[in-house]
């Protein structure tokens, strides 16, 4: 399958279905939707295939605050394409520091970042909470849904620099 990926200039509401496939809280995405810049990446008809919110912090770090991709397209690269463009983004514009936020109990997500190179940070106790507006009960992979782990990647690190300190 082709895809090209691109940042979204559109309205954002359009995008609410695939920023509900990212998180199951209808009160979160509305909080966030209209934050930071998001990728999109689209097929040759211009359909959505997946997206890639990209937020920066004024600490200067960047977080994907949202990814996902259509279930039918999932495990063709799209999600890594989205992620590596977003990495890209970050470098030139000269952020060091990019997180991202998933559940513990997604094992697929938690493979998928590492082998993009991000490192476990800080995990957060009942992150996924009726308070929090998720619905009760969740599960991934089998595994209740509760606690969520932030990842980090070290863009300098990776690229052999150090920076001095601020």
């Amino acid at each position: 399958m082709s895809f090209g990926i691109g940042w979204y200039q559109g309205p954002r509401p359009a995008l609410c279905e695939l920023f509900l496939l990212a998180d199951d809280s209808v009160a979160q995405v509305d909080a966030t939707i209209e934050h930071g810049r998001v990728l999109v990446a689209t097929d040759d008809d211009g359909a959505l295939l997946g997206h890639l919110q990209l937020i920066a912090h004024p600490d200067g770090t960047h977080e994907i605050a949202s990814l996902a991709v259509v279930e039918r397209c999932r495990g063709q690269g799209i999600g890594r394409a989205l992620v590596e463009r977003a990495l890209e983004a970050c470098r030139d514009d000269d952020v060091a520091i990019v997180s991202v936020r998933t559940g513990m109990a997604d094992v697929g997500n938690l493979r998928f970042y590492q082998r993009l190179g991000f490192r476990a940070a800080s995990i957060e106790r009942d992150a996924f909470t009726p308070a929090r507006g998720y619905p009760p009960g969740l599960e991934a992979d089998g595994i209740p849904l509760l606690d969520a782990i932030t990842f980090t990647i070290d863009l300098d690190a990776q690229a052999g620099r150090s920076r001095s300190p601020r």
